[in-house]
This record gives structure tokens, sequence and C-alpha cells, in this order.
């Protein structure tokens, strides 16, 4: 059984994320960050610009894949509606095949440079408030959200 917990899971604000996201050096979202938005059939009314859509119902045999790509990121964002449920298991999942894949040690466990430098390569994240929180300030925000149609969120998720 893996280490890995739930509490091993860092946050990212929406501020935080939206400052990176609109750095001047970065017109598009930075290729040093990956957004995935592991939302279902809510995946509708808008998605933050440049983000990654894998549904939480593929993640079985998706994360494999992710670790892969997403190996030279040094940050990977996960986020659900809320953030409270599928994005942080999603981030979970990330971490604990990226640990296996990757044969970085278990905790206490003898660490040696390559592996200390492969974890330390890569945050992993999830957005506090998930994609409601993220629409409430920039839904309209062009630059930072597509697909945006406001009718669906003004009343409340």
């Amino acid at each position: 059984m893996s280490e890995i917990t739930i509490s091993d899971i860092q946050r990212i604000s929406r501020e935080e994320l939206s400052s990176q996201l609109l750095s001047p050096s970065a017109p598009a979202l930075p290729k040093s960050i990956a957004i995935i938005d592991v939302r279902d059939s809510d995946h509708i009314g808008g998605h933050i610009k440049g983000s990654t859509h894998i549904p939480s119902s593929q993640l079985d045999y998706k994360v494999p894949e992710l670790v892969r790509i997403l190996n030279d990121k040094e940050a990977v964002v996960f986020h659900c509606a809320l953030s409270q449920q599928r994005g942080p298991s999603a981030a979970l999942r990330y971490m604990r095949e990226r640990k296996r894949l990757l044969g970085l040690p278990e905790k206490g466990e003898g660490k040696t440079e390559e592996t200390e430098a492969k974890n330390r390569e890569q945050k992993v994240l999830v957005l506090d408030g998930g994609f409601v929180k993220w629409q409430e300030k920039y839904g309209e925000d062009k630059r930072l959200t597509e697909a945006y149609q406001k009718d669906i969120w003004e009343f409340g998720y």
C-alpha cells in the first residue's frame, strides 16, 4: 500500500493559478503547467483555458499515460466542479502512479540523488474550490476561461 495520502496533496487558489496563467512571459498556458479537468457530465458551461478534459470515469486507464505525457511539467493541477472528491482523488491516483512508474521510494526509504531529483521536478496540486469558484471570478474573462455560458452558472451550481 502506498504511503501517499490525501494529506500529501497541496492546493492552489484560483488567484495563484490565474496569476501564473496571465504571466507576461506566458501568452498561453505556460509550458511548465498542466491543468487536468476531471468533471464528467458536468463539464458544460466552460473550462479553464488550455486545460485538458479527462472525465473521472476514464482515469483508471488514462493515469499511466498522463504520468508519461506530463513528466516534464513543473506542476499538474487537477480540478472538478468543487474539488472536494473527484479532483483530489484524481491527484492522489496520479501521485501514486507517478511514484510507481518512476520508481520513487516510499517515505523514509533510502533516497538517491536521482530519485530526489525526479520527485522534486513536479508539484501535484488541486484547484481550491474547483471550477465553481473559478467561474465566479474568472468565468467571463476570455483570457482565462473558454466556452463560458453564464446562464448555466448564474443561479449557482
